[in-house]
């Protein structure tokens, strides 16, 4: 199986799994299990409606940037995003 192949299994495996409500980080990193949690209840609070959808919820995260809890806002500096 290419890594690319891979790498898009992984992603639709997580977000049908578990409908993830963390950000998707570029180049289609999911963020480790604290930056997840950083960013969820952020996720859930700004961007519902997106929630399941992590290339959407990533996007709403960064439009939402001046709302954001200060450790999701860590998470996103760390990705130099």
């Amino acid at each position: 199986m290419s890594r690319k192949l891979l790498l898009l299994a992984t992603i639709t495996l997580s977000a049908l799994g578990c409908l993830s409500n963390a950000p998707a980080f570029a180049q289609g990193h999911m963020g480790t299990p604290q930056e997840q949690r950083a960013c969820s209840r952020d996720a859930s609070r700004l961007c519902r409606k997106d929630l399941g959808n992590d290339g959407a919820v990533q996007g709403c995260l960064q439009a939402n940037r001046a709302r954001l809890s200060r450790s999701c806002s860590k998470v996103f500096e760390s990705h130099g995003m």
